[in-house]
């Protein structure tokens, strides 16, 4: 009995020593303010009954974003999004530069099509573009859907209500950088979020300047 139990304090020192890191969850977004984020170009941001939305008109070529004051690396991102209209999606791993304010990965959000994909903007264009029947499968138009997306290292993998909407191995694209919301430029947008957290192991991400804008 003392011999197993030796073996059991052994193997649990290994795992330990292997580098196994605690995660950390905390909400993305207050849910009250935009504490912790900034807007880039032109759209408006509000928060309404607890969701924040988004708005574009069509005549208005430059493209929004409400992006999160602190970079991050390795994370997990919990979201929920109704698309009423136009094109939208979630950034991750970005900089604020290039064409449309931001450079970096995107999982798209739409109102009819694309919904999950993945696109880097100012990159490769489309790296991860699901097929009409494939977004039906999982997306529910007009209505609050769930999204996830796992950025470890070269491997994320993006689900929309629970389907696995697109998926990277060793992939060579940017490591780290900002998240953001997006309202499409020379589009009638309309679009909610709410309940954003994210994961990500302790101490991770950088903290940038502190700003807080208001509704």
């Amino acid at each position: 009995m003392k011999t197993i139990r030796v073996w059991t304090v052994v193997a649990l020192l290994a795992v330990i020593g292997c580098g196994v890191r605690a995660e950390t969850t905390q909400r993305l977004w207050d849910g009250k303010s935009f504490a912790g984020w900034h807007t880039i170009g032109r759209g408006s941001w509000t928060i309404v009954d607890g969701a924040i939305r988004g708005i574009h008109p069509a005549d208005e070529p430059e493209f929004s974003h409400l992006v999160t004051d602190r970079s991050y690396r390795d994370f997990t991102v919990r979201l929920k999004f109704k698309a009423v209209k136009g094109n939208s999606g979630f950034y991750f791993r970005i900089a604020e530069q290039g064409f449309s304010g931001v450079t970096g990965f995107q999982a798209e959000i739409d109102a009819k099509v694309d919904v999950g994909g993945l696109y880097e903007t100012n990159g490769r264009a489309w790296v991860v573009q699901p097929t009409p029947e494939q977004v039906a499968s999982w997306f529910k138009p007009g209505e609050w859907n769930e999204m996830t997306v796992t950025a470890k290292g070269g491997d994320v993998v993006v689900h929309v209500n629970g389907y696995k909407s697109a998926e990277l191995r060793n992939d060579p694209g940017r490591a780290e950088g900002k998240l953001a919301l997006q309202v499409h430029g020379g589009q009638d947008v309309e679009v909610w979020f709410k309940d954003l957290e994210i994961v990500t192991p302790e101490r991770e991400g950088r903290t940038g300047d502190r700003r807080t804008i208001g509704t």
